[in-house]
C-alpha cells in the first residue's frame, strides 16, 4: 500500500519546504512538490513539520533482567511517542551482551516486541565489571559499539586493549568516564552549592573529566573510535574540543537534562537523581556552547527507568537514573530554539543526522530510496510534561510538570507508523485521507 503525506512542511536541502512524501515497501519513493493521488492511503498534515526520525544512542530499555522497570515493547513505544525511530541500548542487564550467546535473550526481545529500530550495544569487559575483556570480536558483527555503561574502566591498560581491538574491529568505543577513586561515599548529587547548603555528599566533576583525559591519551596512542557517554561538565567539553581540534576521531553526547537544568533547579526528589549529576550553571552554559560549536555531536536522553519504589527515597536513597524519550524533543525546542540559544538546525543534527553518521546507521534524510524513518512535529501546541501519561514503565522526570511548546504528531518506522497507536490508512485503492487529529497532550506533549 502506497502512502502519501502532504500539507507538511519537509526537512530538505538544509530547510524546510512544502512538499509531499511518496511511501511504498518501507521506503520513501518520491518527494515532491505534487505527487499523484491514485491508489494511495493519503495523511494530511495540516501544516505540521516532517523531519528524519529522531535517534537516541543511549537508553536503558532493562530487557533482559530487569522488566519490572522497563521492557523492549514499553521502551520501544515511549521512543515511538517520542519521535525516535532508532535507539542504542545500553548492555547493563542480566545477562550482560559480553558474547553472542549471552546476547540472544536481547536479540529475541528486540526481534518479538521493538516498535522502532534497536541496536544493542555490546560490553566492554565481561559482566561489566572491569576485568577481563568481552568477546569483542565475536560480538561486533551483531552491534554499533561498546560500552561498560554504568561504570567507567577503571583499568588503564584494560581500557587500551580494548580501544586496540576496537579499532581492529572498527567499533567504537561507547565510554562511561567515572574515576571510581575520586568518588565520595554515598555521593548523590553535583559537589556545588546545592550539596553545601543541604548538607549533601557532592559528586567532584573530576570523577568525570580526569578519565575522559586518560581516554584521550589512549585514542592518540591507538587510534580507536572514541564516543564519551553523556557529557556534563565544563572541563570534559573543553578536552574534547581539543581533542576534536587535534584530528582525533572523538564524538560525544549530553543529556536534555543537562543542557536545561543547573544545580539550582534541584529538589530532593528522585527525580532529579542520574549519574552523572546535574552541575553547575557554568557547566549547563559550557554544553550549550558545546553544542552550538559542534562539539557535542549528539543529545542523548540517557532514559533509565526505575520502579516507582526505587524512586521514592529522595536524592540520598534514590537509584540514579531519570527517564526522558517522551518529552526531549518539547523540552529541547521549548528551553533552547524558542528562546533563540540554539537553531533548530543544530537540535535536529543533534537528534536526527550525527548519531547515524557517528553509528553507520541508515536513514538521516528524506530522500529518495532512503528508509521511510519520520516524525511529524508541531511547534504550535502547548502541554504539560505529565508523567502519568507515560508509555514507558518509569515515571521519574526532572521536567514533570513543565510547560511545552511543542509536540511529537506522528512517527512512521518503514513506512509503518508506530505512534499514534491506532492511526492506520485507509487499506483500500482510492484515496483515504486522515485530517486533524490532534497532537497528544499530557506526557506526550
Amino acid at each position: 500500500m502506497r502512502l502519501l503525506l502532504t500539507g507538511g512542511s519537509v526537512l530538505c536541502g538544509g530547510g524546510f519546504q512544502p512538499m509531499e512524501i511518496a511511501v511504498s515497501e518501507g521506503r520513501i519513493v518520491s518527494v515532491s512538490h505534487r505527487l499523484p493521488r491514485d491508489g494511495a492511503s493519503v495523511i494530511e498534515l495540516n501544516h505540521r513539520l516532517v523531519v528524519p526520525g529522531f535517534v537516541d544512542v543511549h537508553v536503558h530499555l532493562r530487557e533482559p533482567g530487569f522488566s519490572y522497570k522497563e521492557t523492549v515493547a514499553t521502551g520501544t513505544a515511549a521512543a515511538a511517542a517520542g519521535g525516535y525511530t532508532a535507539l542504542c541500548a545500553m548492555p547493563n542487564l542480566n545477562p550482560v551482551p559480553d558474547s553472542p550467546e549471552r546476547l540472544r535473550a536481547e536479540l529475541e526481545a528486540i526481534g518479538r516486541d521493538a516498535a522502532v529500530r534497536v541496536y544493542p550495544y555490546g560490553a566492554i569487559t565481561r559482566g561489566e565489571k572491569g576485568e577481563e575483556l568481552a568477546d569483542l570480536a565475536a560480538l561486533a558483527p551483531h552491534v554499533p559499539g561498546f560500552s561498560d555503561d554504568g561504570r567507567g574502566v577503571q583499568s588503564r591498560e584494560r581500557m587500551r586493549r580494548a580501544m586496540e581491538l576496537a579499532k581492529e574491529l572498527d567499533r567504537p568505543i561507547v565510554a562511561h568516564c567515572e574515576d571510581e577513586s575520586l568518588l565520595t561515599g554515598g555521593w548523590c548529587v553535583h559537589d556545588g552549592a546545592f550539596a553545601q547548603k543541604h548538607g549533601l555528599p557532592g559528586n567532584d566533576p573530576a570523577s568525570e573529566w580526569r578519565q575522559v583525559e586518560r581516554d584521550l591519551q589512549l585514542v592518540r596512542e591507538t587510534g580507536c573510535r572514541y564516543h564519551v557517554c553523556h557529557v556534563s561538565t565544563r572541563e570534559s567539553v573543553a578536552l574534547i574540543r581539543a581533542a576534536k581540534a587535534e584530528g582525533l576521531p572523538v564524538t560525544c553526547e549530553t543529556g536534555p537534562h543537562y543542557l536545561v537544568l543547573c544545580d539550582e533547579d534541584l529538589e530532593d526528589d528522585g527525580r532529579f537523581k542520574m549519574n552523572p549529576p546535574i552541575r553547575s550553571a557554568a557547566d549547563r552554559e559550557a554544553l550549550v556552547e558545546g553544542l552550538l560549536d559542534g562539539t557535542v555531536d549528539c543529545v542523548a536522553t540517557d532514559h533509565a527507568p526505575h520502579s516507582a519504589e526505587e524512586k521514592a527515597k529522595g536524592l540520598r536513597g534514590s537509584l540514579n537514573g531519570v527517564v526522558g524519550l517522551e518529552c526531549a524533543f518539547p523540552v529541547l525546542y521549548t528551553e533552547l530554539v524558542k528562546t533563540g540559544r540554539v537553531p533548530m538546525e543544530i537540535i535536529l543534527n543533534a537528534l536526527c543526522v550525527n548519531p547515524r553518521r557517528i553509528f553507520g546507521l541508515p536513514g538521516g534524510a528524506i530522500e529518495e530510496g532512503r528508509p521511510a524513518d519520520l516524525t511529524v512535529l508541531d511547534l504550535d501546541h502547548e502541554g504539560t510534561v505529565d508523567p502519568a501519561g507515560f508509555r514507558s514503565l518509569g515515571r521519574a522526570t526532572p521536567f514533570a510538570g513543565r510547560r511545552v511548546e511543542a509536540a511529537v504528531c506522528m512517527t512512521l518506522v518503514g513506512g509503518r507508523i508506530v505512534f499514534p497507536e491506532g492511526l492506520e490508512p485507509s487499506p483500500h485503492g482510492s484515496v483515504g485521507i486522515i485530517r486533524g487529529y490532534d497532537c497528544p497532550e499530557g506526557g506526550r506533549a
